[in-house]
């Protein structure tokens, strides 16, 4: 019996890897074919197998110096437009998450549950569903085509995001807040002193949260910033790559920029991981 259970186990571990195996390679072979043809020297645009023949690292020195292409390709400004955004939303959403999430986790007021419940409601609604009266919105304040408006959109309803941040500060004993209370402190102090120094899980989820959504974003930038082509960023820079007008001089280094544009994400993750990982979990709780 004891024999039987055992092989049935070993055989049900068995295939249960073999599928992970297999959808983890399905999953990973566009990188590695990503990654691999980022150096490849011959050929203009796709080639017939898999892995090149001929290696360079001339098409990641050709996307930073524009060599043999247009004057209108200018991944460099496009890199550092997208990092300027992504840090000064990063840096704002951060801020405006942590604080409402603490100010519902710890504070008690009228039409408090109102008010989450409302945000909750409101967070179910996917983005694109306002791209179009945003747009207008920022039109109207003349700001369409800027860095700040972007900067804007991504940071402004970032407080909507309560919920994780709030889940983790309800794990955090309310005999802390009790105990700096007595010695004087004030709410804030409270928060920015003594809380906020011990959440570094939460800190370091919503910073990599923060950060990666203005990084990736496509859509609202490429609506936002129209055909003012100095402020695109990164997103929208490598999809006009692929059009019909570069796409035969910069397939190549459309490779090399995706693989670019990976790597801070990329970095982030590995350096931050365990907190990363702190945070979604502690964040779970219901509070």
């Amino acid at each position: 019996m004891i024999k039987s259970y055992k092989l049935r186990r070993i055989v049900s571990n068995t295939l249960i890897y073999a599928l992970l195996i297999i959808l983890g390679i399905i999953w990973i072979s566009p990188f590695v074919y990503l990654v691999m043809h980022s150096f490849r020297a011959e050929g203009l645009i796709a080639v017939d197998y898999l892995v090149p023949r001929e290696w360079t690292f001339q098409n990641y020195i050709d996307l930073f110096t524009g060599a043999g292409g247009s004057a209108s390709i200018n991944f460099p400004k496009w890199f550092l437009n997208t990092l300027i955004v992504a840090i000064f939303s990063c840096i704002i959403a951060t801020v405006s998450v942590l604080m409402v999430s603490y100010a519902f986790s710890r504070l008690r007021f009228k039409s408090r549950k109102k008010f989450m419940n409302v945000g909750m409601i409101l967070g179910m609604f996917p983005g694109f569903m306002t791209m179009i009266a945003i747009y207008y919105l920022l039109k109207a304040m003349n700001l369409t085509g800027t860095l700040v408006a972007l900067v804007i959109c991504y940071s402004c309803g970032a407080g909507l995001g309560f919920q994780i941040s709030k889940g983790f500060f309800d794990t955090v004993p309310r005999a802390l807040d009790e105990a700096a209370t007595i010695d004087g402190a004030t709410k804030n102090q409270i928060f920015w002193k003594i809380i906020l120094p011990m959440s570094k899980p939460i800190v370091v989820y919503t910073v990599l949260t923060s950060f990666i959504g203005p990084w990736t974003d496509f859509i609202l930038a490429k609506i936002i910033m129209g055909d003012n082509i100095e402020y695109y960023t990164v997103a929208i820079g490598l999809q006009k790559m692929l059009s019909n007008d570069f796409i035969n001089t910069y397939y190549k280094q459309f490779l090399a920029g995706s693989v670019i544009v990976a790597v801070p994400i990329t970095l982030l993750f590995l350096k931050m991981q365990k907190y990363y990982v702190e945070g979604v979990t502690a964040g779970g709780v219901k509070g």
